[in-house]
């Protein structure tokens, strides 16, 4: 509180407001670039929802503003493929003073185009590369460009072993130069990929409410408690993942050391010599598996098998992102074995039709989550407490041990 020279005082804007209350920096736009429309499609119509109720409530004066409620919030756009293989984008809208918001599934590999008359599987690569063109297009005309990429491209390929290339920063510096004011991924293989652009703003929210939630829904007599329950990471480099979920739910934390062998390469990884399990005994207990991924679900069904043998009660595997990429088979040859109970991922990738109709397949839904996150960026509104998700979890598993679950 300061004085003004004619002697009144001058209040100091308080710093408890809402979110909701804030100013708009621009209409929203979203573009799906991917064949991922019907995700999309469902977080526009979630937001539309949203800012009807402040609308009907008139709840701030920007409910007014032009280009905030809107029943469509998507910018039609149209890929071009020439017969080389190369391509273009053109946008149908106009993407002029909007925020936008490019939503893109990289690991969407359903597409196809030709190549010199020969179907090509679209790849992660091609999906880069036409999240650049879409960029492209509306720079210079969006008044603020963000990326929403759930799946980190080149997230893996985070550091370097002897002559390896440094794809995941080069593509960070590559979306940054190009004017990306916002990239929005979840659960990344390894947070630090943030020191590569140092002056863009990454956001990493957590899919482990969504997760921890679903599983308690479609499995209401699951015991969460210390003598109950254990949360394991299958290697060594998930432990601080697994460690949010053991602190969280008040479980302990089991971890297995991989011991590979480093002078032999297989499809790109080093194969495993031993497996060794540090922890509490699991006998009689329910297990959490937490893992950033299924790549090809070795690394789950190997982790499950030994918690099996140990008298594990019920395996559960939870990842962001169930990729399969081997198909579904050897995971459906151990749930068939009793090994593994269910298998939780997110819709923030695509899905085969195969997994989605396996009986043990959970999906997580995080369709509202995104919805409410382009809600927030799009006044500016602080993310603290939707990334990062604890105060949440904390008062969902209260709730359920004192047995009066709300919504």
């Amino acid at each position: 509180m300061t004085a003004s020279p004619n002697n009144q005082e001058i209040i100091a804007p308080s710093s408890d407001y809402q979110g909701y209350l804030l100013e708009p920096f621009g209409p929203i736009g979203i573009i799906a670039h991917t064949a991922n429309e019907a995700f999309v499609r469902q977080v526009n119509d979630i937001l539309y929802e949203k800012r009807l109720k402040r609308k009907n409530e008139h709840i701030n004066p920007y409910v007014d503003s032009a280009g905030y409620l809107r029943k469509d919030y998507l910018i039609q756009s149209q890929i071009v493929r020439f017969t080389t293989g190369e391509g273009k984008v053109t946008l149908n809208q106009t993407v002029r003073g909007h925020d936008l918001f490019i939503i893109t599934d990289v690991l969407s590999h359903q597409a196809t185009f030709p190549i010199f008359s020969e179907a090509h599987r679209t790849s992660p690569d091609d999906h880069f590369r036409d999240l650049l063109r879409i960029i492209m297009a509306a720079s210079g005309k969006a008044r603020r460009i963000n990326v929403i990429m759930p799946f980190l491209y080149e997230g893996r390929q985070d550091n370097r072993h002897a002559r390896e290339s440094l794809d995941c920063a080069a593509m960070l510096q590559q979306l940054y130069q190009l004017g990306v004011a916002n990239l929005i991924i979840f659960d990344p293989h390894d947070p630090r990929i943030v020191n590569a652009v140092p002056l863009m703003g990454i956001e990493m929210p957590k899919s482990a409410f969504k997760a921890i939630s679903t599983l308690i829904a479609v499995n209401p007599s699951l015991k969460i408690d210390r003598d109950s329950m254990m949360v394991v990471s299958p290697d060594e480099s998930g432990i601080p993942r697994a460690i949010f979920y053991s602190s969280l739910m008040g479980a302990p934390l089991g971890v297995f050391y991989r011991h590979r062998d480093y002078s032999v390469s297989v499809e790109g990884e080093h194969p495993i010599k031993e497996l060794r399990f540090l922890g509490e005994p699991i006998e009689g207990r329910d297990v959490l598996i937490i893992d950033d991924m299924i790549n090809s679900g070795k690394t789950m069904i190997n982790t499950a098998t030994v918690m099996h043998e140990n008298g594990a009660k019920d395996i559960y595997c939870i990842a962001p992102f169930g990729l399969f990429t081997n198909g579904i088979g050897a995971m459906q040859e151990a749930v068939e074995k009793g090994i593994i109970k269910q298998v939780l991922c997110t819709n923030l990738i695509y899905r085969k039709p195969e997994l989605l109709n396996a009986p043990w397949f959970v999906d997580v839904n995080m369709t509202p989550f995104v919805a409410r996150l382009i809600d927030a960026i799009n006044v500016d509104e602080s993310l603290g407490a939707l990334i990062n998700p604890s105060c949440k979890i904390s008062d969902l598993l209260n709730q359920i041990r004192i047995g009066e679950l709300f919504e």
